[in-house]
């Protein structure tokens, strides 16, 4: 399932991926919150202070930062640390690096490339052409092939 992301950077929406587990959690987040008065009908998913508001910048990277030091990471994370994350991991997934510019929302693929640093796994993943010639020592004879 897509989920639209409204005003996103530039003022333009995106579209994020999410798994059907993250939709019944969001939906059990959803209907709690109603039932506490907290999220209106016609309100934001993850509200800000104000329940008219939504969540702020300032507000997300201080729940991802949280998170990362339950989780015990030690590396300093952010919002944007996610975002790079996942076109990481679907680059390493195998995923068209093309297909991966649009789930980013991205314009020029060169941005693409830039957050989606290939990362070790997938360089080591990769074959030598001279790894499948049959190199021979000089005194050997090379089969006929």
């Amino acid at each position: 399932m897509l989920l639209r992301i409204e005003r996103g950077k530039g003022g333009r929406y995106r579209n994020a991926m999410l798994p059907d587990g993250l939709l019944l959690l969001l939906r059990d987040w959803w209907r709690a919150g109603r039932q506490q008065g907290i999220l209106r009908p016609d309100g934001w998913l993850f509200p800000g202070q104000s329940a008219a508001a939504p969540i702020s910048t300032r507000q997300l990277y201080r729940v991802v930062v949280e998170a990362a030091e339950a989780a015990d990471i030690g590396k300093r994370v952010g919002p944007h640390t996610l975002r790079h994350s996942f076109a990481t991991h679907l680059l390493e997934d195998g995923v068209d690096i093309r297909v991966i510019q649009v789930l980013l929302g991205h314009a020029k693929i060169n941005t693409t490339a830039f957050y989606a640093q290939v990362a070790t796994k997938t360089v080591r993943s990769v074959v030598s052409p001279l790894d499948r010639l049959a190199l021979a020592a000089p005194d050997e004879e090379v089969p006929d092939g």
